[in-house]
């Protein structure tokens, strides 16, 4: 069965109590933070050890999981110094993940400059070669996500396949693949048995040359109803969280978000 779980990029301002009671509220099974970013839960690589375990204590206590550190490292870099950084980046993470129990790690291609696409798909797996023993030693998976440059889920599966290691699968982002024009049936086939997280954040276009707008589940473009239902028939018992996001300090309420996505995955999910 389908799990649902949230990104802190909603809540910024909340402390992890406040998130905690949100998500008993709410019934959302599963946390995803979202390091490198601000938030007043306290989540950072920076972390000490004892913060790790206390956090993770916090959450587990509360019969909740982190399901996800979700990071902005980018393995398609061109620029090499940059794409050392988030190698480095990265095995932080996941030794952040293995203290909190999150069994997955959150990364981008991010945008791949020019060249041919084969080449392009080669200094990725490089990258992610240089990382996956230290994910296999901590037990953690990392996730490339269809995003940016790589939305279209063949470019993601193509790195997958080059790795040929489980510690690298996918996250498939429901937005970008169809905003590149794919049907969910089509992404499904592609990427579907590699997929171990799911982001959810409907939207829509307001003219041909506007920013996406996001929008309440169900009130956008999005079809989130048959890849989430596909998913389930093929036996995905993942986490689909809600990435939505607010600027810290913004004055953003994020409970409205929360509840209107929580009552709209229930209804898709039954």
């Amino acid at each position: 069965m389908i799990k649902t779980a949230f990104m802190t990029s909603i809540c910024p301002d909340w402390d992890l109590d406040r998130i905690l009671q949100a998500m008993d509220r709410y019934g959302y099974q599963g946390l995803e933070p979202r390091v490198g970013w601000s938030n007043a839960a306290g989540f950072s690589t920076d972390m000490s050890a004892e913060e790790r375990a206390a956090i993770r204590e916090r959450v587990e206590s509360a019969g909740r999981k982190i399901c996800c550190i979700a990071t902005g490292a980018r393995f398609a870099e061109p620029d090499e110094s940059e794409r050392r950084q988030h190698i480095a980046d990265t095995r932080v993470a996941i030794d952040l993940a293995a203290d909190l129990g999150a069994p997955y790690v959150r990364t981008f291609g991010g945008a791949h400059g020019g060249g041919e696409m084969n080449a392009i798909v080669n200094r990725a797996a490089r990258a992610y070669r240089e990382v996956i023993d230290h994910a296999r030693e901590r037990g953690i998976v990392l996730l490339l996500e269809t995003h940016d440059a790589w939305c279209s889920s063949s470019l993601v599966r193509a790195v997958v396949e080059r790795v040929n290691d489980p510690h690298l699968r996918v996250l498939w982002d429901l937005m970008h693949p169809a905003r590149v024009f794919e049907r969910p049936e089509e992404t499904m086939n592609v990427i579907g048995s590699l997929t171990r997280h799911v982001h959810l954040h409907d939207g829509h276009w307001p003219d041909p040359d506007g920013n996406t707008v996001t929008v309440g589940l169900g009130e956008g473009v999005l079809d989130h109803r048959t890849p989430l239902q596909l998913l389930a028939k093929a036996g995905y018992d993942g986490y689909a969280s809600v990435e939505v996001i607010h600027k810290p300090g913004g004055g953003i309420d994020p409970e409205p978000v929360l509840r209107q996505y929580a009552e709209a995955l229930k209804d898709i999910l039954g």
